[in-house]
């Protein structure tokens, strides 16, 4: 009751657990901001007539196809996720966090103005918006000469490795 009244609270709460499970502060501000980034993106298609569960899915996947080369599933996968219940994002580095944020709120600017209607003008905007992020992507690897997409879990990396994975590789 009193997180309806103060939604505050649930926002508190929800970064104590991510701090309780071992994430850190940087971790956490990225992952909250992607939750509202989506939630944005998902009211948006809601008011441009997407309603089933089914069509969000298919959105999501043309976006993550876009951004990162695979799907949701396909990306569980290589993050060896094989619970149903286990969130993709929760295993995601922060630059693999960074990378679905921006495939979002690109998504949500491009049916903006384009005004899509229904599901077909959505998907195209999802997969605009997702490719937006897919290049930035692939910009960032040939830069480093790293994949931003591993199997790598950032819930078990170390927090040195954490610090390794962020930092760029010098150019040859």
């Amino acid at each position: 009751m009193q997180e309806i009244e103060d939604p505050e609270l649930a926002a508190k709460r929800m970064h104590d657990i991510y701090l309780a499970k071992g994430y850190s502060e940087e971790w956490i501000a990225l992952r909250m901001r992607g939750i509202a980034t989506r939630e944005t993106l998902t009211d948006e298609w809601n008011n441009r007539g997407i309603e089933k569960h089914s069509d969000y899915a298919i959105l999501t996947a043309e976006i993550s196809k876009a951004a990162f080369g695979m799907t949701p599933s396909e990306y569980k996968k290589l993050k060896s996720l094989d619970k149903s219940g286990e969130n993709l994002r929760d295993h995601m580095t922060d630059l693999e966090l960074i990378f679905s944020q921006l495939s979002e709120a690109a998504t949500t600017e491009i049916a903006r103005n384009a005004d899509a209607q229904g599901f077909g003008e959505n998907k195209n905007a999802a997969y605009r918006g997702g490719k937006i992020a897919g290049d930035a992507r692939k910009d960032l690897e040939a830069q480093t000469g790293q994949p931003v997409s591993t199997k790598d879990n950032y819930k078990y990396l170390t927090e040195s490795a954490k610090r390794k994975s962020l930092k760029p590789k010098k150019p040859e």
